[in-house]
């Protein structure tokens, strides 16, 4: 048995139902979930008609490295989005579709580490729980890089000392940040990218909050814009990663890509041969229609700029930077006692921020902070915005 499963720690939303188990509403108010970053607009019609109409590819067998028209499709949209030159990126070098961002993510960790004794993996603490699982059963061992409220919630790099970069093969970031919703600057990637290559380690870049963000003039940058910014036309050493599910609402589709380092792209594609994770042909259709239409992604981001200016009037806190989540500081600093009263006084389900991090040098990161996702309608994030309020108040 891979002895990394006896350091897997239980998923955060196992978790939130243990710790809710035996918790009752008695006022009658519905409950509204804000605890899953599962987008619930309804599906575009032109990513449902793409779909249906590509239904006969069932009948066959799809290609790992997905299709000409998809890859393109991405690529085409990578330079239009980071603002690349034309032909920046080769889409048959350089772009792999995926299942999904969540297991591309866990997957190149078990392509790229070289289970030495002695490798690190690092990620931002507090994290997307996949990172750290993605690291132990590679062999290898989670670096955290704390993002704390006295730094702004970014991560601090700089608290990593140099040989302890020297061990790493792995480094996850995520910008928006899932859970701060922070961006980091170009500048910012251009300093890891250096960083990187000085210490011979990839960087696996998760952008799938990137289409979520307050100002059209002001888009999140990229890991590939900055490689370019560098010159790095290759993109050495940095891997993109990207989902239709935030994007296009549509996280039931599990459609992604990753783009980036040619070399890499083709030990992962061969990696993913023998993994069997090949994009059905219908959904690589819809992933078409998708990636070339901008429309229904910007109503989208107008619907969540709504609700996280709503977010800023009722709770008097600043939005975040990217993303849909309320990264929310608790009255007392006992997240867990919140979140259950949250759920029994008020019907609201939201996550501790304390299940989303790891203990460093006595500090849990994301203890007294809730993650709230607004990712229900655009009614019920107001009513629970009230109701948030009130508790807060109280």
């Amino acid at each position: 048995m891979n002895p990394g499963f006896s350091q897997l720690q239980p998923y955060p939303f196992e978790r939130l139902r243990g710790l809710l188990a035996g918790a009752h509403h008695a006022a009658g108010l519905p409950l509204i979930d804000l605890s899953i970053g599962e987008p619930r607009q309804p599906v575009p019609a032109l990513i449902r008609d793409a779909l249906v109409g590509q239904l006969d590819g069932l009948g066959r067998y799809p290609k790992t490295p997905g299709s000409d028209l998809l890859r393109s499709a991405i690529a085409d949209w990578l330079q239009r989005r980071q603002d690349l030159p034309t032909g920046a990126v080769d889409p048959a070098r350089q772009v792999l579709p995926v299942s999904g961002t969540r297991e591309a993510l866990f997957a190149i960790a078990q392509c790229l580490v070289d289970r030495q004794p002695g490798a690190r993996v690092a990620m931002p603490n507090p994290f997307y729980q996949i990172y750290e699982g993605a690291a132990l059963l590679a062999g290898a061992q989670p670096l955290y890089v704390p993002c704390l409220a006295a730094r702004g919630y970014q991560p601090d790099f700089d608290a990593v000392p140099a040989a302890a970069w020297r061990d790493v093969q792995l480094l996850y970031v995520c910008s928006p940040h899932n859970p701060t919703g922070r961006v980091l600057t170009l500048d910012q990637l251009k300093t890891l990218i250096e960083l990187a290559l000085r210490h011979d380690f990839v960087i696996a870049s998760d952008e799938c909050y990137s289409e979520i963000y307050p100002d059209d003039a002001a888009p999140p940058p990229g890991l590939l814009a900055a490689c370019l910014a560098l010159g790095l036309d290759d993109f050495d050493h940095c891997l993109v990663f990207q989902s239709l599910s935030k994007r296009s609402s549509v996280p039931g589709l599990r459609s992604g890509f990753v783009a980036g380092d040619a070399r890499l792209i083709e030990r992962f594609l061969l990696y993913r041969t023998y993994h069997g994770c090949a994009v059905p042909e219908h959904v690589q259709a819809a992933s078409v229609a998708a990636w070339q239409d901008e429309a229904h992604v910007s109503d989208s981001r107008a619907g969540y700029r709504r609700k996280l200016a709503q977010a800023q009037q009722v709770l008097g806190m600043p939005a975040p930077q990217g993303g849909f989540c309320l990264w929310l500081p608790v009255p007392g600093g006992d997240d867990l006692a919140f979140t259950r009263r949250l759920f029994v006084d008020w019907h609201l389900r939201v996550l501790p921020g304390s299940y989303l991090a790891r203990e460093q040098d006595g500090i849990n990161p994301g203890a007294g902070h809730l993650r709230v996702a607004l990712v229900a309608t655009e009614p019920e994030c107001a009513e629970a915005l009230q109701r948030l309020a009130q508790a807060l108040s109280a």
